[in-house]
Parts: C-alpha cells; sequence; structure tokens
C-alpha cells in the first residue's frame, strides 16, 4: 500500500513538472514574438541586395552565426543568460524575415497575405498543440523519419539558392510545412511525455517550428494569390 502511494506520489510530480515546463513554454513562445517583430519591422526597411549578390558566402555565414547561438542557448539552458540570448536569435530570425516581407509587401495584396499566413500558422500550432497535449498519444517515433526529412528539405533549398528552379521552392515549401507541422506534433509531446525538461530549449524548439511554417505558407500563398497588378 505505501509503494502505491509512493508511485502515485512521484506520478503527481511528474505531472506537475510538465506541466510547470509546458505553461512557462507557451509564456516564452508569446515572448519570442515581440522580438521577432521588432526584427521583421526592422528589415523589412534594410537593404538585403548585397545577400543577393553574395549568396554562397551569405548562406555559410548565416548557419555559422545561427548555429553558433543554438549552441550558447543550449549551453545557458538553465540559466537567465539562456533566455536572453534566446530572444537575442529571435530578434535575428524576425530581421531576417525582410527580403520575404519586402517582396510580399510589394504585391498589391501582399498585407492581406502575410496577415493569411500569421492566421494559419497560428491555427495549425494551436490545433497540433492540443492534440499532442495528451500524454496518451505518444508521437516519440516521429523524431528520427523528421530529422531525416528536415536534413533533406535543408540540402534542397541550400541547392535552390543556385538553382532559382520556382516549382522546386514550392515543392520544398510544402514539404517543410509538412515537416515542420509533424515537429510540433512530436515537441509538445516530448514535453507532456517527460522527454523535455527544460523550457528554453522546448520554447526554442516550437519557435522553430512556428516560423518555419509561417515563411513557407508566406511563400506558397504569394505564388498562388500574390497579385502584381
Amino acid at each position: 500500500m505505501l509503494d502505491d502511494m509512493q508511485v502515485l506520489g512521484r506520478e503527481g510530480s511528474l505531472d506537475t513538472t510538465q506541466n510547470k515546463v509546458l505553461r512557462n513554454t507557451y509564456a516564452l513562445l508569446g515572448l519570442t514574438m515581440i522580438p521577432t517583430v521588432i526584427g521583421a519591422y526592422i528589415g523589412l526597411h534594410m537593404n538585403f541586395s548585397w545577400m543577393a549578390g553574395h549568396p554562397f558566402m551569405f548562406t555559410i555565414a548565416y548557419f555559422a552565426v545561427i548555429f553558433g547561438m543554438f549552441k550558447l542557448i543550449a549551453v545557458n539552458q538553465n540559466s537567465g543568460l539562456g533566455v536572453w540570448l534566446l530572444l537575442g536569435i529571435t530578434f535575428l530570425f524576425g530581421l531576417m524575415l525582410g527580403p520575404i516581407l519586402q517582396f510580399a509587401l510589394h504585391l498589391t495584396n501582399g498585407a492581406q497575405i502575410v496577415g493569411l499566413a500569421a492566421a494559419g500558422t497560428g491555427v495549425t500550432f494551436l490545433s497540433l498543440a492540443t492534440i499532442a497535449s495528451s500524454p496518451a498519444r505518444d508521437f516519440g517515433y516521429l523524431g528520427k523519419f523528421l530529422f531525416i526529412g528536415l536534413i533533406l528539405a535543408i540540402i534542397a533549398s541550400i541547392a535552390n539558392i543556385f538553382l532559382h528552379i520556382p516549382a522546386m521552392s514550392l515543392a520544398i515549401s510544402g514539404v517543410s510545412i509538412l515537416i515542420f507541422s509533424a515537429y510540433i506534433l512530436y515537441d509538445v509531446n516530448q514535453i507532456v511525455r517527460g522527454g523535455q525538461t527544460n523550457y528554453v530549449m522546448a520554447t526554442l524548439n516550437l519557435y522553430l517550428d512556428v516560423y518555419n511554417i509561417f515563411v513557407n505558407l508566406l511563400n506558397i500563398l504569394m505564388s498562388v494569390m500574390g497579385n502584381r497588378d
């Protein structure tokens, strides 16, 4: 009888911990939208012609900075510095929305397309996060498949920087939306099942999911709905 009570106590403590991580993750995820919007506003008024002129060098430098910051966040995930680094990288991601937002807002219906992409991203996140929030569901099996798909999508995206094939860009965007949507299921489920116990890293994972869904959905909507008249 005592052993049963101890087991129940441990389970109750685990549930409380998981709920706390999930609440903190959602709160911090909401907070990351502030530096993202600020960065996007600044990026909207920047000149990115240098990026188009040196795509290979920019890609190498960009990934070096991003993965360097990922490493710093991981090292400092249990301190306040980790939170500030996370907010810093979300500002950088917002800044890099500049080129696609500049292109979108030059369309006559660009503002509506950006709004539709944001709304679609929000609905996708809320729907999938709700599904994944049940501990009874286990999406852990998706991890390996998603990682392989992500690597292939990154390689294809880098290749298309030089190939400039519109159909390939749309195909990559479509596949990327599927991959990062599935990652929402995986990442939220990892939290509720105890596989992820650090809210800074959990927030970083979910932020990347949301960010990439938005960018790729915006790319598709511009190609399908964009009005250049």
